[in-house]
């Protein structure tokens, strides 16, 4: 049985939202299992929410470049600290990897590290990585990117809390003005607030929903009110949450957080009818600092201590 520390019990009440006790039992029922521990507690109702982005630790950028209205890039750059996020130089050289990305070819981190870099083509992307690691002095890293090129309609971007998120979404519509490109701004803006998985319901996994209805029904079970019922009846029971969760995840079937009376889907519509144009969403790209990686936890008073040799 794994050792459970007061720092996994935290970490796991940070990203669940359950008592510290209900914590410590599920990291001694998974063996310490963050992930498996997660489940535990949703299927015991006790983790007020699942972090859909994973766990956010890790500290760097996102930056997005929108070249004209049909093509843009996101790149997450990453550093080890908060105040070399916020360095000029870091934000600089995170826009100048959003750059390369919008003009590059690259499907993959490797090879847009192998390309010569855009402003010094004696240089490899890779090399002036190096460059700026040795310059800052923290390791950094070109974690991801994703170009979208819209074929039948035009980008938008949107980057909330000078780049901890950044989010393109990608539009068909026969017209692209003012009036559609702040719908679009608006959308992304519901993007990055409200997390969406799916752009509307028919591209949901039978996976995920089969896991999702796995949750809830391990929930209803494990509830006192539904002892004794038979498991098809807590089945229907708990297929109208699974309806309304689906919806929670689908970008155009959320509430509209600048209208609460419309959904996505009815503002798209309203915008359409307003400008005239055929608007359609296709899909959208949303990167979050962080996402998913594990932080290193650190006592900043005790590395002073340890360099002053105390």
């Amino acid at each position: 049985m794994a050792d459970i520390t007061a720092a996994m019990v935290k970490e796991l009440r940070e990203l669940s939202g359950a008592g510290m006790m209900d914590c410590k039992k599920a990291l001694g029922e998974t063996n310490g299992n963050i992930e498996e521990a997660i489940e535990y507690l949703r299927k015991n109702g006790q983790a007020k929410a699942e972090k859909k982005a994973g766990r956010i630790a890790a500290e760097g950028l996102c930056k997005v470049v929108v070249k004209g209205d049909t093509t843009a890039a996101v790149v997450e750059v990453n550093s080890e600290t908060d105040f070399v996020a916020k360095n000029e130089e870091f934000q600089s050289f995170a826009v100048a990897v959003a750059e390369q990305a919008v003009n590059s070819d690259a499907t993959d981190v490797e090879a847009l590290l192998a390309e010569k870099w855009l402003t010094d083509t004696s240089k490899t992307v890779k090399e002036v990585l190096v460059e700026k690691i040795a310059r800052i002095g923290e390791n950094l890293s070109i974690r991801r990117f994703e170009k979208v090129v819209a074929e039948n309609g035009c980008v938008v971007s949107y980057v909330h809390g000078g780049g901890k998120i950044g989010v393109i979404v990608e539009a068909t519509t026969n017209l692209v003005n003012d009036s559609v490109k702040e719908a679009l701004n608006n959308i992304a803006m519901q993007v990055a607030a409200l997390s969406p998985i799916y752009v509307r319901t028919e591209e949901i996994s039978d996976e995920y929903k089969a896991h999702e209805m796995e949750i809830l029904i391990a929930q209803a079970q494990n509830d006192p009110k539904n002892a004794g019922k038979p498991d098809n009846i807590i089945e229907k029971m708990v297929q109208g949450r699974l309806n309304k969760q689906l919806k929670e995840v689908c970008l155009l079937e959320q509430a509209y957080v600048k209208d609460g009376d419309l959904t996505v889907a009815q503002y798209v519509a309203q915008v359409a009818k307003e400008t005239g144009a055929d608007l359609a969403i296709k899909r959208f790209v949303r990167y979050e600092t962080g996402e998913g990686i594990e932080k290193k936890t650190e006592d900043f008073a005790a590395e002073v201590a340890k360099q002053m040799g105390n």
